[in-house]
């Protein structure tokens, strides 16, 4: 019964072979195209999660001001003391990195970009999550001294130095040369579509000194500690701020 089932089929198949032929066809296109945007979308999904979890984990922009949008920009920046009481009082803070940036061109010899400088701590760094893969990050006591040392990502890398070791060298930021010291690992765009790689990163006096002329600071950046409650990061006694989580969710 079965093997004249077989027979019947074959039988009409060769009889109409176009038609048989475009059922197959659109059978396979039909599979072919389910499984490629499957596959596209588990990809895109990952990309989004490796750009995320690549900011590093369990972290917080604290930024001046009690919501985003308008009526936020007339807040008063924070200040030192700020960023202190915050290292002091909130234990789930594990790192606080203030953060100031200032849009400047970078010069080296003949090449020249315009870039984003961002003065930090270097525990921006490990709370970031970034990678060197050249040279070292700047230290303590360059950091106190406002030292003129700086750590770049590829982007200016390859617009100022080409394939070139940056380290070592020294770039102008306006009036003042900076002495490059290291460069960071490459990450490529951030989940929201701009270059993480087009950056210079300073100490945070030494921007404050050189570029932005006060001891202002725009927003903070805070690893918390796994598993610590973010109630006590919506209300800070001297400045009222805006919270938000740029990764996973604590």
């Amino acid at each position: 019964m079965l093997w004249n089932t077989v027979l019947l089929a074959l039988r009409a198949i060769r009889r109409n072979l176009l038609r048989s032929f475009l059922t197959v066809l659109g059978i396979v296109i039909g599979v072919a195209a389910v499984i490629t945007m499957v596959t596209l979308g588990n990809g895109a999904t990952q990309s989004v999660k490796d750009q995320i979890s690549s900011m590093g984990s369990n972290l917080l922009i604290v930024v001046p001001g009690q919501r985003f949008g308008p009526g936020s920009d007339g807040a008063p920046l924070f200040k030192s003391a700020d960023v202190e009481a915050i290292r002091n009082q909130i234990t789930a803070a594990e790192r606080v990195s203030p953060m100031v940036s200032k849009a400047v061109t970078a010069v080296y010899q003949a090449n020249n970009w315009s870039t984003v400088v961002l003065g930090t701590s270097e525990s921006y760094f490990v709370s970031g999550n970034w990678r060197l893969a050249a040279g070292r990050t700047f230290n303590e006591t360059e950091e106190r001294s406002g030292k003129a040392v700086c750590v770049i990502g590829e982007t200016v890398r390859e617009r100022l130095f080409g394939r070139q070791n940056p380290v070592g060298s020294e770039i102008r930021i306006k009036q003042f040369a900076c002495e490059v010291i290291g460069l960071l690992a490459a990450r490529g765009q951030s989940a929201m579509g701009s270059d993480q790689d087009d950056t210079v990163i300073m100490p945070l006096r030494t921007v404050q000194r050189r570029l932005s002329g006060s001891q202002d600071v725009n927003r903070l950046l805070i690893s918390v500690a796994t598993g610590a409650s973010l109630t006590a990061f919506t209300v800070i006694d001297t400045v009222p701020v805006s919270v938000r989580a740029p990764s996973e969710t604590v």
